[in-house]
């Protein structure tokens, strides 16, 4: 995110306008979300883009104290905390950058990861910025990469995850519905924010597959937001931001802890 968050995406808008163990390991206690590490992992949406009181260190990685890891960190005192994620994180990013804290005493990892692969910043760029019908084209296309390439590549993610954190609780979190449909709302047609929604829950929908088949959790979140998206009139998600491009389209910072953070703790 900052390096565009679901990615590229500040970027983007603005060229466009002017997302085998020995029998005494097995045997061993395993830890527990409560008793072991925590490690965060994923794109934007789990470093915290959009919610401010960002971690100056974590640098374009855009970490934020409001993001929901750091918040289940706070309220539950792991044994130690791990805050990886990182604002326009792909599946290959996590392979090669974020897996380094995991470990056979990591108790809980959580991950938001997906959006950016299927470029979701190039789909909001797109229809801000076009057609109905140049809109609806640029998702299909989206779908189509989720159909075809996603799958492998979570796999690639959740399996990396399984043999270093073998004892891990992992907990994969979706993405929500960006707009209410039905109210009246300065932007986008309906015919576009009901296909940007219809492409959230294809790629929700794929996620929660992979995930389950690798006997991970899902967290949907798609439940704590409903009434809360844009054009809600209480809205969690930033719209597009000209003051802050890179935070459109991301949760707020009560998106954080009213729709993100619940689903890990009940999930965890």
């Amino acid at each position: 995110m900052r390096r565009s968050r679901l990615t590229g995406f500040g970027t983007s808008l603005l060229l466009a306008t002017g997302l085998g163990l020995t029998g005494a390991a097995t045997a061993q206690a395993s830890p527990t979300a409560a008793t072991g590490g925590y490690v965060a992992l994923g794109d934007s949406y789990s470093s915290g883009v959009g919610s401010g009181s960002y971690i100056s260190s974590s640098g374009s990685c855009d970490r934020s104290t409001k993001a929901y890891p750091y918040l289940w960190n706070a309220a539950h005192s792991p044994s130690s905390f791990a805050f990886n994620a990182c604002s326009g994180a792909r599946t290959d990013d996590v392979l090669a950058n974020q897996l380094g804290s995991l470990s056979s005493s990591t108790g809980l990892v959580s991950i938001t990861i997906g959006g950016n692969d299927a470029g979701f910043s190039d789909v909001m760029t797109t229809c801000v910025t076009s057609s109905d019908s140049t809109c609806l084209a640029k998702i299909d296309t989206a779908r189509a990469y989720v159909d075809s390439t996603l799958p492998g590549k979570l796999d690639a993610v959740y399996n990396a995850i399984s043999a270093k954190a073998p004892y891990a609780r992992v907990v994969v979190i979706g993405y929500p519905r960006f707009y209410k449909i039905g109210q009246t709302c300065i932007g986008l047609s309906d015919t576009k924010r009901s296909a940007i929604n219809s492409a959230a829950d294809y790629l929700d929908s794929a996620i929660q597959k992979r995930a389950l088949d690798h006997n991970f959790v899902f967290g949907d979140v798609r439940t704590p937001f409903t009434g809360h998206e844009i054009c809600s009139g209480d809205s969690w998600l930033h719209s597009l931001n000209w003051l802050d491009i890179g935070e459109s389209y991301h949760p707020t910072a009560t998106g954080q802890s009213g729709g993100y953070l619940p689903v890990l703790t009940s999930a965890a």
